[in-house]
Formats: C-alpha cells, sequence, structure tokens
C-alpha cells in the first residue's frame, strides 16, 4: 500500500510539472461602436452599429511548452467576430486573424501558418490611433486602424498573409527584426503569388523606430512593393508620431506616397489622438491629393474596458480618393463613431 501510494505521489508530482511546463491562454476582444458617415455610399449617409472599430472584435488562443534547453512550442488560433451580427469576419474563415505554429528560444522564433505581415506590425506599432489608444488600455491591434483609416487603412498596408515562414528576432537592445516568406503555391512557378516581408523595429527609451519593406507578386509574377518608415519621440507630455509610405509595383498601375504626422496626448486614464494624413497618387498627372485631419480619444473605465470616439475628414481632390475611404474619386469622407471596447 505503501508502494502503491509513493508511486501516485510520483506520477501526481510528474503530472504537476508537465503542467507547469505548458499553458494555454484563452483571451478576446468584443468591440462596438455607433458612427454616422457620409461620403461611402453613393446612395446618401448612413447611421450603424458597427463591430470592431477599434480593435477587431475576436476570440483566440495561444500557447505554449517548455522543450526543455530554453526551446518552447509556440502556437495561436485567432478568430475574427463581426459582433454586431455574431458572424465570422476576414471573409468567414473559421480562425482568419491568426493560425501558426513554431518555435521559439535563444535564436528568437519561426512560425508557420496565417500570420501578421512584418510590415503590419511596424506600421501598427507607429500608428497613434493604435500606439495612442493602447497607451490607456489596449493591447490589442487595432484590426481595421480604427474607422479614421488609420495609418494601415491610409497607406494600404497588407495585414496578414498565408501559407507563410516567419522568423522574427528576440529583443536585442531594444530591436527586433522579422523577415517573412509566402509561398505561392503554384504548379510549375514559384514566383508566382510569392511575398517576401522584412522590418526593422527600434524601441528604446523616449525613441520608437521602424522601418519595413513588403513584395507581393501576382499570379504573373509582377510585384507589387511597398516601403514604410515611421518614428515616435515621447515628450512625456505628448508622443509625436511620424511616417512615410511608398507603393509602387511592376506594371506601373500603383505609384502613390503618404506621409502622416500626429500626436498622442495622455490626461490620466483618458488619451487625445489627432493627425494629419496626406497621400499623393503619381499616376494622376493633377488633381491627384487627399488629405485626412482626424482627431479622437479614449476613456479607460479599467484597465480592461474603454470607451473611445474618434471624428475624421478626408478631403479628395477630382483624381484622388486617399486610403479608399470614399465611393469614388473626388468625393470627400466625413465619419464620426462612439465606442466600447471590452477585453478579456
Amino acid at each position: 500500500m505503501k508502494k502503491s501510494l509513493l508511486a501516485l505521489s510520483v506520477l501526481a508530482a510528474f503530472a504537476g510539472v508537465a503542467h507547469a511546463q505548458s499553458s494555454v491562454t484563452i483571451y478576446g476582444v468584443v468591440d462596438m461602436a455607433i458612427e454616422h458617415e457620409s461620403g461611402a455610399n453613393k446612395n446618401g449617409a448612413i447611421t450603424a452599429l458597427d463591430s470592431g472599430q477599434q480593435s477587431g472584435s475576436r476570440i483566440g488562443f495561444k500557447g505554449t511548452e517548455d522543450l526543455g534547453g530554453g526551446l518552447k512550442a509556440i502556437f495561436q488560433l485567432e478568430m475574427g467576430v463581426n459582433a454586431d451580427t455574431g458572424a465570422s469576419s476576414q471573409g468567414g474563415l473559421a480562425f482568419g486573424r491568426q493560425a501558426w505554429v513554431g518555435l521559439a528560444g535563444d535564436f528568437g522564433s519561426v512560425t508557420m501558418g496565417r500570420q501578421y505581415a512584418p510590415i503590419f506590425i511596424a506600421t501598427d506599432t507607429i500608428d497613434p490611433w493604435d500606439a495612442g489608444f493602447n497607451s490607456t488600455g489596449g493591447g490589442a491591434q487595432a484590426g481595421n486602424g480604427t474607422s479614421t483609416g488609420g495609418l494601415l487603412g491610409m497607406f494600404g498596408t497588407p495585414f496578414r498573409t498565408n501559407n507563410t515562414v516567419n522568423y522574427s528576432t528576440n529583443n536585442l537592445g531594444g530591436f527586433t527584426g522579422a523577415a517573412a516568406y509566402t509561398f505561392g503555391e503554384q504548379a510549375g512557378d514559384t514566383s508566382a503569388l510569392r511575398q517576401i516581408g522584412l522590418s526593422g523595429i527600434y524601441a528604446a527609451g523616449p525613441v520608437t523606430g521602424a522601418i519595413a519593406y513588403h513584395k507581393s507578386n501576382d499570379a504573373a509574377g509582377f510585384a507589387k512593393k511597398i516601403l514604410f518608415v515611421g518614428g515616435i519621440y515621447d515628450f512625456q507630455v505628448a508622443k509625436l508620431h511620424a511616417a512615410y509610405g511608398k507603393t509602387t509595383t511592376d506594371l506601373n498601375t500603383t505609384d502613390t506616397k503618404e506621409w502622416m504626422i500626429g500626436t498622442t496626448v495622455p490626461f490620466g486614464a483618458a488619451a487625445l489622438i489627432a493627425t494629419y494624413t496626406h497621400v499623393t497618387d503619381n499616376l494622376k498627372a493633377n488633381e491627384n491629393k487627399g488629405n485626412q485631419y482626424a482627431i479622437g480619444g479614449t476613456y479607460a473605465l479599467s484597465k480592461r474596458t474603454n470607451f473611445y470616439t474618434n471624428y475624421a475628414y478626408t478631403k479628395n481632390d477630382a483624381n484622388s480618393n486617399a486610403g479608399g475611404l470614399a465611393y469614388a474619386n473626388g468625393v470627400n469622407d466625413k465619419l464620426f463613431n462612439f465606442g466600447i471596447r471590452h477585453k478579456f
């Protein structure tokens, strides 16, 4: 009997160790806003209840397993949800936000599956409409860059890539880097639909800087190329954000330049965010510029729950549609919203 009890105790101890070496976290965001927009639909203004205007509503699972010797298995599965209807977002994909598995250790991490592009992470790091909101209770990435369009929308940044292998460094004195390769998976042609992404982010003291490059091929192998450079300087009383982007294609079907300057001003549990964004379509000889003026704020009720609001006015020249927010070139877009976000 004593031997049996001893054996059971040893097994229980081993089971406890194994449990301690592995962890799975269930998390999520529910984000809802009432918004009013004119210019997005040719039939007139729209007032709607929309999901995911600050952060995309979602439910996710992420975990690690300690494999010993500093090596860990890691995974993440994240499903997007349209909280206003209950339907899946990202085109109805089961785990349309993220679905990957990999290994992490002293070398950094290697992950495989559907995941954020390096240029998304770099852009999202600089964007006041995500970084600003996160300063008072954020932590979830912006998804749609808020309803202002944000840097992600105004700069045309790709969000996620399928069939991707991504390598990320560990934090090296404030620097983190990433390199991603997306398989095109086209028979007989490795360049068709292939994508390549690179990024470097430095964040130490008051300075944050980011640079990223993304190249995506079409079915014929012709490339679309996006360059992003941005930075933040924290003056304590306020943060100054600035960014520049350029998009070109091999076939000369796209040639745009974008730049943004903005600020985040904290007030205890609240924060004020304001940006000016300028977009130029270089394929048009004249009347080719769009300008967006945006202002908003957030108020944290707790570490998990906050209110937010913003107003954005996008003014387009006759041959411009900055961020694709309006229903046609030359149409101005105005949007106001008020929402609540809860994280769990």
